[in-house]
């Protein structure tokens, strides 16, 4: 059985501290550029943990992924132009 899991990208002041985000799920990457990090956690416990982490002093703003919710299954509704073409 899959778990649901929810994306979230968490903006931060101080990527050092952007480490202590593991105790929440977990956390994929940490940008050091760019001062963001990517964390996986569980969906159901997707609100209390962004009202939690949201009170950290380190976040600065906390956006959802949608990842999971963009299609990704493709049709080909395009005509095959190789075959125009040939000689």
């Amino acid at each position: 059985m899959m778990i649901e899991r929810s994306g979230l990208i968490v903006w931060v002041n101080d990527t050092k501290a952007a480490r202590n985000l593991e105790r929440f799920g977990s956390l994929h990457y940490i940008s050091k550029k760019m001062n963001y990090a990517v964390l996986y956690i569980h969906a159901s416990k997707l609100d209390e943990t962004m009202r939690s982490l949201q009170k950290l002093p380190y976040v600065k703003k906390i956006e959802r992924s949608y990842r999971n919710e963009i299609k990704t299954e493709y049709s080909s509704n395009m005509p095959d132009k190789t075959r125009f073409y040939t000689l």
